[in-house]
């Protein structure tokens, strides 16, 4: 009889995640995924991110996710996220509508003037001596 291949047991907020052979750690609150290893580009690019904008919601999202803050601090930022999320005031959610100009404004739009590639001489015409593979004797 075989096992199934990830039996997923929950506790509250925190899951405990069962693979054949090898039982991995306590996730933090909201990590949803394994943590990357250190070097990781996405993690140094998220983890910088929210050093030098705390406030960025995408990097507070993603370095709960993946459960690269400390325990203390990633509770603290979990409620802070459940709570966003709950009152819906997520400003990534909705784009903001832009607004037309009116045409009623009375712009005129500025026509360009194209030359005419016939009637216009760039000096680039080739004489009789000056052809390709002509050679010098």
């Amino acid at each position: 009889r075989k096992a199934n291949a990830t039996n997923v047991h929950v506790n509250q907020q925190r899951t405990c995640h069962k693979t054949p052979g090898k039982m991995t750690e306590e996730l933090k609150p909201g990590q949803k995924f394994p943590t990357p290893t250190p070097g990781m580009g996405d993690r140094v690019f998220y983890e910088t991110l929210l050093r030098q904008r705390p406030d960025s919601e995408m990097a507070q999202e993603w370095c709960i996710a993946y459960g690269v803050l400390e325990d203390e601090e990633a509770a603290k930022l979990f409620k802070t996220i459940a709570k966003r999320k709950k009152s819906g005031k997520s400003s990534g959610s909705t784009p903001t509508p832009v607004k037309k100009k009116s045409s009623a404004s009375g712009s005129k739009k500025k026509k360009t003037k194209i030359i005419d590639d016939v009637g216009y001489d760039a000096g680039m015409q080739s004489g009789g001596a000056e052809g390709i593979g002509v050679a010098a004797l």
